[in-house]
């Protein structure tokens, strides 16, 4: 007994303050803050880390400008980005497929209908307010300036394809011929020249094409299409009963399978971000011209995608529910960040399931059954983009945009928006098409593509909240 006494006494005296227990209250507080921000470490980890992740790609990347990398050397770089965003985009697939069929099956079809509805309706009418909110801070900021577009190379784009082709497209690919097909090929409008008709080569006729409209299959998951039947199989699914549950909990294993394989390649997300910004960033041949040229463009693009993160969404979201915004979003913070520094919601779209089905708690049913939607269809952030880059582009030509020419804008930066799930490089791609509907210069479009990196990653930054918004 006196051994052990004896013992005690000397651990005793070998500890430190902080060992020994509480004695006064200025030795309590300061551990009990170390404790609290240690606790928030680790409920955050994700989210630290991917925002160091984040600086560290900002960092090297302008780091390693000065030394002109050559092109191995960027892809080296690049290369973990790409892995990275390859393992996310490998997962969108299984992940959207038994998420719609499980989320759609445990409502019933009158349910199912209505959420669609007021989904898609909520989408259609923030595009359209991100479009108007577009419109409004290039016309009050006049972003465009004509003394500089003549440095630039100026290169020449198909204008055949409309607006109308690009509604077409969206018909298309909702209703596809072939649901294996869909998985990998998505239905576009082309105009080529007919075989075997004589075209006159006289001087008179040398501008003019005879061009015929065709439907072809270019490489791309055509997810609207696999958005839709796997509504509609849902959806009956959930009729069967008994007799159909066991081909639910076979959708609903595979949703959990596919989560649990998110939670591991979540912890490569540090490195993945890092390497894609650090080559975003060395890829760009002069950041400083850029910049100066290009910044009042870049600036009105900023302004409106914070005008609508930090007060319309709020507001909404205070209105409709009465709670504190910004508590919800913190939940939603790792997503986010992902989405932003990736530029593709899409790929986001795992790391937003776990958020909101893990710390915000939102129902399942209601998660995988509209944010596989969200993800396609809801393209606010590159409304707001087509209406500002389209201002842009008509005050760089001095061009007198009056009412019908802004409500023309209004109208296909908004349609096109919708439609940008079926286009690669969507915002590029439909620019020609709004510039088409009020007859603006096409070619300065390669005026932005020194920028649309930068710009994508702002706008994508709001196509991810305003999803988690939606439910």
């Amino acid at each position: 007994m006196e051994k052990n006494n004896r013992i005690s006494e000397y651990l005793f005296a070998k500890m430190g303050p902080s060992d020994r227990g509480p004695t006064t209250t200025e030795e309590t507080s300061a551990p009990i803050e170390y404790t609290k921000l240690k606790i928030w470490i680790m409920d955050n980890t994700l989210l630290v880390i991917t925002l160091a992740g984040v600086i560290s790609g900002i960092t090297v990347g302008f780091g390693l400008r000065p030394y002109n990398l050559g092109p191995n050397a960027l892809v080296i770089i690049s290369y973990p980005g790409e892995l990275f965003m390859r393992l996310l985009k490998l997962m969108i697939l299984p992940l959207i497929i038994a998420s719609l069929i499980a989320g759609s099956a445990s409502l019933n079809a009158k349910m199912s209908g209505k959420i669609a509805i007021r989904t898609l309706l909520y989408f259609v009418l923030t595009s359209m307010f991100n479009a108007f909110l577009g419109i409004l801070v290039a016309v009050l900021i006049h972003p465009g300036q004509s003394d500089f577009k003549d440095n630039y190379e100026k290169v020449v784009h198909n204008r055949d394809h409309n607006i109308l082709d690009s509604l077409l497209d969206i018909g298309r690919n909702i209703f596809p011929d072939n649901i294996v097909q869909a998985a990998f090929q998505q239905a576009y409008t082309v105009y080529v020249e007919p075989e075997n008709v004589f075209v006159n080569n006289s001087a008179a006729h040398e501008s003019e094409r005879v061009l015929v409209r065709m439907v072809k299959y270019r490489s791309g998951t055509n997810t609207l299409g696999l958005v839709f039947f796997c509504l509609v199989f849902g959806s009956l699914l959930g009729t069967l009963g008994a007799k159909g549950q066991v081909v639910v909990d076979f959708f609903q294993a595979i949703f959990e399978v596919i989560m649990k394989m998110v939670t591991g390649v979540m912890w490569f997300t540090p490195i993945g971000v890092s390497s894609v910004i650090a080559g975003k960033i060395l890829g760009v041949e002069n950041v400083a011209e850029v910049m100066s040229q290009l910044g009042w463009f870049i600036t009105t693009v900023s302004v409106g995608v914070f005008l609508y993160q930090l007060i319309v969404m709020q507001l909404l979201y205070f209105l409709f529910l009465g709670k504190n915004p910004y508590k919800f979003y913190w939940g939603l913070s790792h997503a986010m960040l992902t989405a932003s520094a990736t530029a593709s919601t899409a790929a986001a779209l795992p790391i937003t399931f776990r958020a909101m089905e893990g710390p915000l708690r939102i129902d399942t049913r209601i998660t995988r059954f509209v944010l596989p939607i969200g993800c396609n269809i809801n393209m606010d952030g590159t409304a707001l983009f087509l209406a500002v880059a389209s201002v842009f582009i008509c005050q760089l030509n001095n061009m007198r945009l009056g009412f019908a020419q802004l409500a023309t804008i209004f109208l296909t930066s908004t349609a096109a928006s919708l439609s940008s799930a079926s286009v690669p490089s969507a915002a590029m791609v439909l620019l020609l098409v709004v510039l088409a509907a009020v007859d603006a210069p096409t070619h300065d479009v390669s005026l932005l593509f020194a920028v649309d990196w930068l710009v994508r990653h702002c706008r994508t930054f709001i196509e991810s909240r305003v999803d988690g918004l939606s439910l």
